[in-house]
């Protein structure tokens, strides 16, 4: 590691996860050593006609058990009550009770996705217009079926609600965003509370992302312009970098980190995770070389190296995005190739959606948990189903759990479009 000037140290103090494997940080880290999959056929809803029948669903989740304000339940989709209750799990691991920290030096970074409406909620307005070619329920909309729709329905679908949810659950008053950058925004909210505590405007932020894309809406829509996979094998479904991998698996889950100044966790008596030493973002931005694609998660990678003043060759694992379609993990791989160059082959990789799948926003957050608890206990990890390596890929896959070599860390995020995000952490 190279000299370099002096930064605020920043750390992870807290973490809490709510995952298709498991509720809580033993749960879900019990399910990762063990390699038990979270992927199964479809209960929550009626598969019959939808275009795949198998997903990651949180079946044991119950709001009631994690949100202090039980009466904003009924404006939270699952989405915000997912998030609100991870965060809930990590304040009380990060051992943050009311008061303890200045309300106006706590604050709120988080990522959230498309928050679908299921049809349930708009049935009952919508029944006029069963026959399209009849046009009289819509011109008779706004005064007879508009006050069909509760008043409040909207707040259940805005991306920014889990960030006011979670802080009027623990009285941050400090600054207070969210990112909705699909996939990446975890990472992206991370970086952007390290910046807010290194300018000085807070002590501690409550970050994370939570997302669920276990809706008939959110499948109909993802069938068009994504590869489901369609395996009849549930806990064979997701194969990230196999050669026989067929599509990503569809999910649900959240994750949230308490982040603070070293001196800050350190004053208070803190268990710390890990030190968070650098996140890098990028985007493809226009590619009309196939070859180029991928360049957004290059730059994020050599940003976040970069920053983090760390070499490849120092670095003890990369948890992947991994999202199992044949032409995603190809330009991922390739984007490994042109950022580490030789040591692209040697640094051991995991990709964690091999047990949950993949679950725009909130599967960045659940993946970083998953790393930061790796580096916790020292082991990594194994990818479940990688059993016909790719040779388009050439990765150091790990097969089984193993051993971390060194304390450092690499977590990366990639949306469709080419939003990419990488971060370097070191346990402490």
């Amino acid at each position: 590691m190279t000299a370099g000037k002096a930064r605020t140290r920043i750390v992870v103090s807290g973490l809490g996860v709510i995952s298709p494997i498991g509720i809580g940080n033993e749960r879900f880290w019990s399910s990762l050593s063990e390699g038990r999959s979270g992927i199964d056929r479809l209960l929550s809803i009626p598969s019959s006609g939808l275009p795949t029948k198998i997903a990651a669903e949180v079946r044991d989740f119950n709001p009631l058990d994690h949100v202090y304000q039980k009466k904003f339940l009924k404006v939270m989709s699952r989405d915000i009550q997912l998030g609100v209750s991870a965060a809930s799990l990590a304040m009380q691991d990060a051992g943050i009770r009311p008061g303890d920290v200045d309300p106006n030096r706590l604050g709120v970074e988080f990522g959230a996705g498309h928050i679908s409406f299921t049809p349930e909620e708009l049935a009952d307005a919508a029944r006029d217009y069963a026959d399209p070619s009849s046009r009289e329920g819509y011109t008779r909309w706004g005064e007879r079926n508009l006050n069909k729709i509760a008043p409040l329905w909207l707040l259940r679908q805005l991306p920014n609600m889990p960030a006011c949810h979670v802080a009027i659950e623990h009285d941050a008053r400090g600054p207070n965003n969210t990112i909705t950058s699909a996939d990446a925004s975890a990472l992206l909210a991370i970086q952007e509370a390290m910046r807010i505590i290194n300018r000085g405007q807070a002590d501690v932020m409550i970050v994370g992302a939570s997302s669920s894309t276990i809706d008939p809406v959110d499948l109909a829509r993802l069938s068009v312009y994504e590869n489901l996979s369609t395996s009849d094998d549930p806990l064979r479904a997701s194969r990230p970098f196999d050669r026989e991998r067929d599509g990503m698996v569809v999910g649900e889950g959240a994750a949230v980190f308490v982040i603070e100044r070293y001196g800050h966790a350190v004053a208070r008596g803190a268990d710390i995770y890990c030190e968070l030493l650098g996140v890098g973002a990028g985007c493809d931005g226009r590619v009309e070389n196939p070859n180029q694609a991928g360049t957004g998660l290059v730059r994020a990678i050599e940003a976040a190296l970069d920053r983090s003043e760390v070499s490849p060759r120092e670095l003890g694992h990369i948890n992947a995005h991994g999202k199992a379609t044949r032409k995603d993990d190809w330009v991922e791989a390739n984007a490994y190739h042109r950022a580490f160059g030789e040591e692209a082959e040697k640094i051991p990789l995991t990709a964690l959606t091999s047990y949950f799948g993949n679950f725009d926003a909130g599967s960045g957050a659940v993946k970083l948990a998953g790393s930061i608890l790796a580096l916790r206990h020292g082991q990594l990890p194994g990818t479940l189903n990688y059993e016909h390596p790719d040779p388009l890929c050439r990765l150091r896959v790990s097969r089984e759990p193993m051993r971390l070599r060194s304390s450092l860390g690499m977590s990366v995020s990639r949306t469709a479009m080419g939003q990419s995000a990488a971060a370097v952490f070191r346990a402490v």
